[in-house]
Protein backbone atom coordinates (compact mmCIF):
# COMPACT_ATOMS: atom_id res chain seq x y z
CA UNK A 1 0.00 0.00 0.00
CA UNK A 2 1.75 3.50 -1.02
CA UNK A 3 1.70 5.95 1.74
CA UNK A 4 -0.97 8.47 0.02
CA UNK A 5 -3.69 6.29 -0.22
CA UNK A 6 -6.25 6.66 2.50
CA UNK A 7 -9.23 3.98 3.70
CA UNK A 8 -9.59 1.30 5.57
CA UNK A 9 -8.66 -2.52 4.84
CA UNK A 10 -10.29 -5.08 4.05
CA UNK A 11 -9.27 -6.99 7.48
CA UNK A 12 -10.47 -3.78 9.64
CA UNK A 13 -13.92 -3.36 7.68
CA UNK A 14 -14.75 -7.43 8.52
CA UNK A 15 -13.43 -6.41 12.36
CA UNK A 16 -15.95 -3.50 12.59
CA UNK A 17 -18.59 -5.61 11.04
CA UNK A 18 -18.29 -8.65 13.27
CA UNK A 19 -18.36 -6.52 16.47
CA UNK A 20 -22.02 -5.24 15.14
CA UNK A 21 -22.74 -8.28 14.64
CA UNK A 22 -21.93 -9.31 18.01
CA UNK A 23 -23.85 -6.23 19.59
CA UNK A 24 -26.92 -7.24 18.05
CA UNK A 25 -27.09 -11.19 18.99
CA UNK A 26 -27.05 -9.57 22.67
CA UNK A 27 -29.39 -6.99 21.76
CA UNK A 28 -31.79 -8.28 19.98
CA UNK A 29 -33.30 -11.13 22.24
CA UNK A 30 -33.83 -8.61 25.32
CA UNK A 31 -36.03 -6.25 22.71
CA UNK A 32 -37.74 -9.65 21.92
CA UNK A 33 -38.22 -10.09 26.03
CA UNK A 34 -39.06 -6.77 25.93
CA UNK A 35 -41.49 -6.78 22.87
CA UNK A 36 -43.70 -9.81 24.86
CA UNK A 37 -43.66 -8.10 28.00
CA UNK A 38 -45.18 -5.11 26.71
CA UNK A 39 -47.97 -7.49 24.54
CA UNK A 40 -48.84 -9.25 27.80
CA UNK A 41 -48.83 -5.95 29.73
CA UNK A 42 -51.31 -4.57 26.89
CA UNK A 43 -53.67 -7.53 27.17
CA UNK A 44 -54.07 -7.45 30.58
CA UNK A 45 -54.99 -3.70 30.15
CA UNK A 46 -57.46 -4.90 27.45
CA UNK A 47 -59.18 -7.62 29.19
CA UNK A 48 -59.93 -4.47 31.70
CA UNK A 49 -61.17 -2.34 29.01
CA UNK A 50 -63.21 -5.25 27.80
CA UNK A 51 -64.49 -5.82 31.48
CA UNK A 52 -65.47 -2.52 32.22
CA UNK A 53 -67.29 -1.74 28.76
CA UNK A 54 -69.34 -4.88 29.80
CA UNK A 55 -70.52 -3.53 32.98
CA UNK A 56 -71.10 -0.18 31.31
CA UNK A 57 -73.48 -2.13 29.07
CA UNK A 58 -75.33 -3.95 31.19
CA UNK A 59 -76.02 -1.32 33.72
CA UNK A 60 -77.11 1.16 30.39
CA UNK A 61 -79.06 -1.30 28.49
CA UNK A 62 -80.29 -3.81 31.08
CA UNK A 63 -80.07 -6.17 28.93
CA UNK A 64 -77.03 -7.96 31.15
CA UNK A 65 -73.87 -8.17 29.56
CA UNK A 66 -73.34 -8.52 25.49
CA UNK A 67 -73.67 -10.90 23.48
CA UNK A 68 -69.73 -10.46 21.45
CA UNK A 69 -67.23 -8.20 21.47
CA UNK A 70 -68.64 -6.79 18.35
CA UNK A 71 -71.84 -5.20 20.49
CA UNK A 72 -69.36 -3.06 22.14
CA UNK A 73 -67.51 -1.56 19.21
CA UNK A 74 -68.33 1.37 17.61
CA UNK A 75 -71.41 2.43 15.53
CA UNK A 76 -71.28 2.62 12.23
CA UNK A 77 -70.52 5.83 10.52
CA UNK A 78 -73.55 8.29 11.21
CA UNK A 79 -75.34 5.95 13.36
CA UNK A 80 -75.80 6.48 16.98
CA UNK A 81 -74.52 4.29 19.61
CA UNK A 82 -77.26 1.38 20.28
CA UNK A 83 -77.55 -2.18 22.37
CA UNK A 84 -75.97 -3.32 18.85
CA UNK A 85 -73.15 -0.62 18.69
CA UNK A 86 -72.62 0.53 21.72
CA UNK A 87 -69.23 2.44 21.10
CA UNK A 88 -67.99 1.57 24.24
CA UNK A 89 -64.45 -0.17 22.93
CA UNK A 90 -62.44 1.05 19.64
CA UNK A 91 -62.51 -1.14 16.71
CA UNK A 92 -59.08 -2.94 16.65
CA UNK A 93 -60.53 -4.58 19.75
CA UNK A 94 -64.10 -5.19 18.90
CA UNK A 95 -62.44 -7.35 16.31
CA UNK A 96 -60.81 -9.46 18.93
CA UNK A 97 -57.14 -8.41 18.14
CA UNK A 98 -54.54 -6.41 20.02
CA UNK A 99 -51.38 -6.09 20.17
CA UNK A 100 -49.99 -9.70 19.45
CA UNK A 101 -53.07 -11.25 21.24
CA UNK A 102 -56.54 -12.80 19.72
CA UNK A 103 -59.65 -12.32 22.22
CA UNK A 104 -62.41 -14.43 22.60
CA UNK A 105 -65.84 -13.68 24.14
CA UNK A 106 -68.63 -15.71 25.14
CA UNK A 107 -72.01 -14.71 26.82
CA UNK A 108 -73.25 -17.03 29.49
CA UNK A 109 -76.14 -17.54 32.00
CA UNK A 110 -78.59 -16.41 29.42
CA UNK A 111 -81.97 -16.31 32.28
CA UNK A 112 -84.54 -16.29 29.71
CA UNK A 113 -86.65 -14.74 32.35
CA UNK A 114 -85.76 -11.87 32.30
CA UNK A 115 -83.65 -11.70 28.67
CA UNK A 116 -80.56 -11.11 30.24
CA UNK A 117 -76.99 -12.75 29.82
CA UNK A 118 -75.68 -13.00 33.41
CA UNK A 119 -72.26 -14.00 32.96
CA UNK A 120 -69.22 -14.25 30.38
CA UNK A 121 -66.16 -15.21 29.44
CA UNK A 122 -63.29 -13.62 27.74
CA UNK A 123 -60.05 -14.99 26.88
CA UNK A 124 -56.64 -13.86 26.20
CA UNK A 125 -54.32 -15.60 23.87
CA UNK A 126 -51.38 -14.76 22.13
CA UNK A 127 -51.20 -14.96 18.30
CA UNK A 128 -48.23 -16.88 18.21
CA UNK A 129 -47.31 -18.48 21.75
CA UNK A 130 -43.75 -16.89 22.81
CA UNK A 131 -43.41 -14.78 20.31
CA UNK A 132 -46.29 -12.12 20.61
CA UNK A 133 -46.96 -13.37 24.44
CA UNK A 134 -45.86 -16.07 26.74
CA UNK A 135 -49.38 -16.05 28.98
CA UNK A 136 -52.87 -16.80 28.45
CA UNK A 137 -55.40 -14.98 30.25
CA UNK A 138 -59.05 -15.26 31.30
CA UNK A 139 -61.88 -13.82 32.90
CA UNK A 140 -65.05 -13.33 33.64
CA UNK A 141 -68.07 -12.10 35.42
CA UNK A 142 -65.97 -12.05 38.82
CA UNK A 143 -63.92 -9.56 36.82
CA UNK A 144 -60.37 -11.31 38.18
CA UNK A 145 -57.76 -11.76 35.83
CA UNK A 146 -56.26 -14.95 35.43
CA UNK A 147 -53.13 -16.58 33.90
CA UNK A 148 -51.74 -19.88 32.77
CA UNK A 149 -48.13 -20.11 31.03
CA UNK A 150 -48.85 -23.59 29.19
CA UNK A 151 -52.57 -23.82 28.45
CA UNK A 152 -55.63 -21.64 27.91
CA UNK A 153 -56.41 -20.03 30.82
CA UNK A 154 -59.60 -21.05 32.92
CA UNK A 155 -61.29 -19.55 36.25
CA UNK A 156 -59.13 -22.40 38.08
CA UNK A 157 -55.78 -20.37 37.52
CA UNK A 158 -53.71 -18.15 40.03
CA UNK A 159 -54.89 -14.20 39.49
CA UNK A 160 -52.68 -12.00 37.74
CA UNK A 161 -51.15 -9.46 40.66
CA UNK A 162 -52.16 -6.19 39.81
Amino acid sequence: MRANQRGFSLIELLIVVAIILIIAAIAIPSLMRSRVAANQASAIESLRVISTAEVTYATTYGTGFSTSLAVLGPPASGQGVSATAAGLVDDTLAAGYKSGYTFTYAANNYNAATNTWNGFSLLGNPAVYGQTGGLYFFTDQSFVIRANSTVAAASTDSAVAD
